[in-house]
């Protein structure tokens, strides 16, 4: 018996052993890829989002925005949202990446994309879209896209990432977020009015692409100082 229970641990260290190296190979594969990407915007929202959908149009709209002001768009590289940005960073001839996440449920990659990752670990993911974007823009969502919004507002609160523009789209939407935000969250002590201050509600991509390109001029002028 004891020969058979150390057979059984050694073969769960052999598994954990190579889960490492899986992890290791995703970690430099969309390093080595996406920092030929940069600089550039990631773009969440929900994947239930209609083709022609105003939510649609303006995430497509940006997406345009962006790459004639020289950025280039990331996305999760599904439908929805995620497929109107490639599109219009496809069009507007800017590198169009899709960071796709292997899920048994998961809708096939869009066909806009022209920079695409594919990670078996959330985590890894999520390290390529703070890595390697100078803002994160946020459109209506399910838990997906909320669950990207606290990573990155705590990376940025807790100053593990530099600080940038975290745009929320659509104020009707995120209205009623923000309010509970302010109370109780704020009220009751458990976040600082500062923290607050990390979000930018923006519902036009022309005044997204601008508060994007003041944040990047700042940046730039700091170190040039």
């Amino acid at each position: 018996m004891a020969r058979e229970k150390d057979y059984v641990i050694d073969y769960m260290t052999l598994r954990e052993s190579w889960r490492l190296f899986r992890i290791i190979s995703e970690f430099v594969e969309g390093f080595e890829a996406l920092v030929e990407v940069e600089p550039a915007v990631s773009i969440f929202g929900s994947a239930r989002v209609a083709e022609g959908s105003p939510i649609y149009r303006k995430a497509y709209q940006l997406a345009k925005a962006l790459v004639k002001n020289g950025y280039n768009v990331i996305t999760g590289g599904g439908p929805g949202v995620m497929e109107a940005a490639n599109k219009g960073a496809l069009e507007a001839g800017g590198k169009s990446v899709g960071l796709n996440i292997d899920l048994p449920t998961e809708e096939p990659p869009n066909p806009y994309v022209n920079v695409k990752l594919s990670f078996r670990y959330f985590f890894v993911r999520k390290v390529m879209f703070s890595k390697h974007s100078v803002a994160h823009v946020i459109f209506p969502g399910g838990f997906g896209t909320l669950d990207e919004l606290f990573e990155v507002l705590t990376l940025v609160q807790t100053k593990k990432v530099r600080p940038f523009p975290i745009v929320l789209v659509e104020k009707g939407y995120w209205e009623g977020l923000l309010r509970w935000l302010e109370d109780p969250v704020l009220s009751w002590g458990h976040v600082s009015p500062s923290d607050l201050k990390l979000l930018k509600v923006l519902d036009e991509p022309e005044e997204v692409v601008e508060y994007i390109r003041a944040h990047t001029r700042r940046r730039r002028a700091l170190r040039g100082a």
